[in-house]
């Protein structure tokens, strides 16, 4: 490990979160007595903008926190009351080498799962050498959709995911549209190009059941029935196609299946898809035509959309719009998803193959460890915190307690995952390692450095990943060992000019100059460059057939849509173990009046998954029909230990095997 700043007198430090969040924000921080102590924006990424969110600001609390995980440790109580006993790392690597190789012996390399994904969005803390370890095993592969999988999908199909809009250009648009996205709390640094765009005139509208606080200051806010985001985009669609809106040059020009889209759109009128959605059907008109005839338009395609049964074709009907109004090939114009694609990046250096193995998805994993032929026997956990983050908790849970399960939580705090491991792993953060950090708003790529040493006696992926290749005769003589010599092997393996970039000056040229106009700089990168408005394949695997609807799952008994919308204080469940206060469910007095629920009252949801306990908040801040919690929730946050998820069924979504969290329908009941 290379020795970081110890010197008593504080000084400033450079770095870049990696976290899931897809600002990448360039960060100071500064460190005294070998500690961390501050952390805030710096203006070596200009898109931050020297500022940054209060979670990353609160960072050094988790580092030297009371559950920062310190050494190696092996259970000696039941699963999931937390109780270690701290042994040696050689004892540690021993034990999960034995298991490891037992299992292989007696199952196969397929009883073994490695579940991770988003706990970092570097490119050196996953999918390096942990990969290699898990293919050279023939372990099990996971499935990683917990997130982004619906909209991957579409974004896939339409334009091969073809580079988006960047920050910079916002204010260029004069109509911005945000679907399913709230950068308020997830990706600030959106917030001050959108206020430039309407201080220069340009519209705003959002889309979402909550009056998030850039809905509350949009030109039009629809706060759309969850799941209902598709009809409301085919209806949209219905408009361009039947009312002479559609950029017919466009569409001869550059994409394929029209006619299928405008077939699968025209049963739904504004009528017909506002009665859906509960809007005003005036509403939905206005910001159709306010769309046809505006440029340039822009769409920021969030996430939200997608977290239910129709979360994929939703998806795929709203990234079409800017292809059917011809709103692409002006600065300010198209439509924004993920630029993570946008850097072109293999990863040639994974030293092997992946294995033919069996695909576990990964929010079926409750379903998985109760029963999978062979039976998962090795569960190995790392940048993840599966017991807060998976649907259906309950079974989740109840998987975990198998004592026929070994299980390996590799993490940098006691999570409600690491509660339930024989082994725990202590990780280092990415102050204290090297990262290459890359954004998925705009373009940024850059190499950090360890700022402090590690706490305690936590190791680095690369090393620990190593160790256990070792440990069972499966590293080669000509790989690199530890996280310095792999960053020089994945630096030494990126196209040329970003490695060289990142060797000498610690940050990569952006493509494109860093603000690609969509059909002038950047084509759709299917295999015939156009863009794909209908795919036979999707039509065929989705329940519906593609852009087809399936309808609410409410019922009489279970009649409330229960989100878990992003908030301010975690990303994902990351940083959930710090002080909060008291976790609220929000919801509409028109749903608590009839339910005798008063503000501050104490509550049950419940559905037939489970019940979740705490406290009422009322407000009109979210739509009648809808309550929510928020998303990241640990089991200490609730009055009896559950979140959310214990009442989302893992179901999946239409398209890509995404998680359906949006589609746990509740009850609500006043307790004492």
């Amino acid at each position: 490990m290379t020795t970081a700043a110890t010197s008593t007198a504080a000084r400033t430090m450079e770095s870049v979160c990696p976290l899931d969040c897809p600002d990448s924000c360039s960060l100071d921080v500064t460190v005294a007595d070998g500690r961390v102590v501050a952390i805030d924006g710096s203006h070596a990424n200009p898109i931050t903008g020297g500022f940054i969110c209060a979670k990353v600001r609160r960072f050094g609390e988790r580092m030297y926190g009371p559950d920062r995980l310190l050494y190696p440790a092996v259970r000696t109580g039941d699963k999931g009351q937390g109780s270690f006993t701290r042994v040696s790392w050689d004892e540690a690597i021993g034990l999960i080498a034995d298991r490891m190789r037992d299992a292989r012996a007696r199952w196969g390399g397929e009883s073994i799962l490695p579940y991770s994904y988003g706990g970092s969005n570097g490119l050196l803390t996953q999918d390096t050498s942990d990969a290699t370890l898990f293919r050279r095993l023939g372990a099990s592969r996971l499935a990683r959709t917990v997130c982004a999988a619906p909209t991957g999908a579409a974004n896939m199909a339409l334009y091969g995911k073809m580079p988006s809009v960047t920050y910079e250009d916002f204010p260029e648009a004069r109509l911005i549209v945000i679907w399913g996205a709230n950068p308020t709390a997830s990706g600030i640094h959106l917030i001050p190009y959108i206020r430039e765009a309407q201080r220069r005139g340009a519209k705003l509208v959002v889309v979402d059941p909550r009056a998030t606080q850039l809905a509350r200051q949009a030109d039009i806010h629809l706060p759309v029935r969850v799941g209902t985001d598709l009809p409301v985009a085919l209806s949209l669609h219905r408009y361009l196609f039947e009312d002479g809106r559609a950029d017919d040059a466009f569409l001869a020009a550059h994409t394929t299946g029209a006619e299928r889209l405008r077939e699968r759109a025209r049963p739904w009128t504004f009528e017909r898809a506002a009665a859906e959605a509960g809007i005003d059907a005036g509403m939905l008109r206005a910001f159709a035509e306010l769309y046809a005839t505006t440029t340039p338009a822009l769409i920021r395609c969030g996430w939200g959309q997608e977290r239910n049964r129709n979360g994929g074709s939703a998806s795929m009907a709203i990234l079409a719009l800017p292809a059917v109004a011809g709103k692409f090939g002006v600065r300010g114009g198209g439509y924004t998803m993920s630029n993570s694609a946008s850097w072109n990046i293999p990863r040639t250096w994974v030293r092997s193959d992946e294995a033919p193995t069996r695909t576990i998805n990964m929010n079926l994993l409750g379903q998985a460890l109760e029963r999978s032929d062979p039976p998962i026997s090795v569960l190995f956990v790392y940048n993840n915190n599966a017991a807060a983050t998976s649907p259906n908790q309950r079974k989740v849970l109840k998987g975990l307690e198998r004592d026929d399960l070994f299980t390996v939580v590799f993490e940098q705090v006691m999570t409600d995952t690491a509660r339930y491991a024989d082994v725990i792993l202590p990780a280092t953060t990415f102050l204290e390692g090297y990262e290459l950090a890359r954004s998925y708003g705009s373009f940024s790529l850059r190499l950090a450095r360890p700022v402090v040493d590690a706490v305690g006696e936590a190791r680095p992926n690369a090393e620990v990943f190593g160790d256990l290749l070792e440990a069972l005769d499966l590293g080669q003589a000509d790989e690199p060992r530890g996280e310095l010599e792999e960053m020089l092997d994945v630096l030494s393996r990126l196209p040329e000019t970003i490695g060289s970039d990142l060797r000498e000056r610690g940050v990569a040229t952006p493509p494109y100059g860093g603000r690609p106009i969509q059909f002038v700089d950047v084509f759709p990168q299917t295999s015939d460059r156009r863009v794909h408005l209908f795919s036979e394949d999707l039509d065929r695997g989705a329940p519906a057939g593609l852009y087809g609807y399936q309808p609410d799952p409410a019922t009489a008994r279970f009649p409330l849509a229960l989100i878990t919308p992003a908030s301010e204080r975690t990303i994902s469940s990351t940083l959930a173990e710090l002080p909060r206060p008291d976790v609220q469910l929000l919801m509409h007095p028109d749903d608590a009046s009839p339910r005798g629920v008063a503000d501050g009252d104490a509550i049950r949801i419940f559905n037939e998954l489970g019940e979740v306990r705490c406290n009422a908040a009322l407000g009109t801040g979210i739509r009648p029909g809808t309550v929510s919690l928020p998303k990241g929730l640990w089991c200490r946050h609730t009055a009896n230990g559950l979140t959310a998820n214990a009442l989302a069924p893992d179901t999946l979504s239409d398209l890509g095997g995404g998680a359906c969290f949006n589609d746990a329908r509740v009850q609500i009941e006043r307790v004492q």
